[in-house]
């Protein structure tokens, strides 16, 4: 599914709406250089990544270079970094963009002739890059929401859901939420925005009310404090979604010394070691994994081949982008909703 050979990687020719870098040829022998510019370092997502980069440039005879933001939503270094790829003459760019703002530098990096790839987070415009190779992020949360439903069995749902950011909206953030919503049963109104649905209603198994939407930034400490926030709202708060792991685990940590934890349902998306090992614990009941290696990976390659005169990689039959993979993790499996247990995602996870 998600860990399959570089061979799984089509490839053919592929245009875009704003010309697109196409990097000179390198002659054989000679090194294809790379930036890798993910969101930050302190998140296990992105040193997978890294990792993943590393490993096959090594084996790709690709020079990689690495730079991060100071933290997730932090434009201005990823903006640099870009700055720097374009005066070094790289052929091509592997980005995790952290925002609107990086936009502009990507475009120049593609007059230039480099090659720009998305990874995990599609910018906004999609087309300013050339291609992204991500999760389905809407399908990842669509997957944990369904999963949350059944597991219901008809409970009332008050529901705490815990976003990544408060202050710009991005993709990943909007996707998972709506896609974790969407899997509910809730409408929500206008895909792309969270928080604009209606605070109470129906879902597919039973009531609901919606308590909050806070911002985590996708860290533990950011978790935390949105979920105190969300409880000092509603105490009886039984459902919580969160944009990744950390925040998770953050939010778990409140819950538990409120004496809230056993019960809450706590869902969330990674699928990092880290993260399978807290669905195992009862930490987390469901987690949607996702494949940050081979975003890397076949990022590298495909710029790697593009340089030495192969063809463009082409997004996957139905979608705008390249689907890396995902799968539902959990150990308490509910009817109709595919899945994987902890055991299994232990075997393929990252971090």
């Amino acid at each position: 599914m998600a860990l399959g050979s570089a061979a799984a990687l089509t490839l053919a020719a592929c245009s875009s709406d704003t010309g697109g870098g196409n990097p000179e040829a390198v002659a054989e022998g000679e090194e294809v250089g790379v930036s890798l510019i993910v969101k930050t370092t302190t998140n296990p997502f992105f040193v997978a990544m890294q990792e993943g980069a590393e490993a096959a440039a090594a084996d790709l005879d690709v020079n990689l270079t690495f730079a991060a933001g100071r933290e997730d939503g932090d434009e201005d270094s990823q903006i640099q970094a870009i700055e720097n790829a374009i005066s070094q003459g790289q052929a091509g760019i592997l980005i995790t963009p952290n925002g609107p703002a990086v936009v502009d530098a990507v475009e120049r990096a593609r007059d230039a002739g480099l090659y720009v790839i998305a990874l995990d987070t599609p910018p906004d415009p999609a087309s300013a890059v050339d291609i992204t190779f991500a999760t389905d992020n809407f399908d990842a949360g669509l997957r944990i929401g369904e999963w949350t439903a059944g597991h219901l069995d008809g409970e009332d749902a008050v529901i705490a859901l815990l976003d990544l950011f408060d202050d710009k909206i991005v993709s990943v953030d909007y996707n998972r939420d709506q896609g974790f919503l969407t899997g509910m049963g809730i409408d929500v109104a206008d895909e792309q925005r969270n928080g604009d649905e209606a605070p109470t209603g129906s879902y597919s198994g039973g009531k609901y009310t919606i308590v909050c939407n806070e911002a985590t930034n996708g860290a533990e400490d950011g978790g935390a404090t949105a979920m105190e926030n969300c409880l000092s709202k509603n105490p009886d708060i039984n459902v919580v979604y969160t944009i990744n792991e950390p925040a998770a685990y953050g939010a778990y940590q409140v819950l538990q010394s409120a004496g809230k934890a056993e019960d809450v349902t706590l869902v969330s998306v990674d699928g990092g070691c880290a993260g399978v090992g807290y669905v195992s614990d009862g930490v987390i009941a469901a987690t949607s994994q996702q494949y940050p290696v081979r975003m890397a990976e076949e990022g590298v390659r495909a710029i790697a081949e593009l340089a030495r005169g192969g063809e463009a990689p082409e997004p996957t039959e139905g979608l705008d982008f390249f689907d890396t993979g995902v799968a539902l993790v959990t150990d308490q499996p509910v009817d109709g909703v595919e899945s994987i247990d902890s055991a299994e995602a232990e075997e393929i996870c990252w971090g």
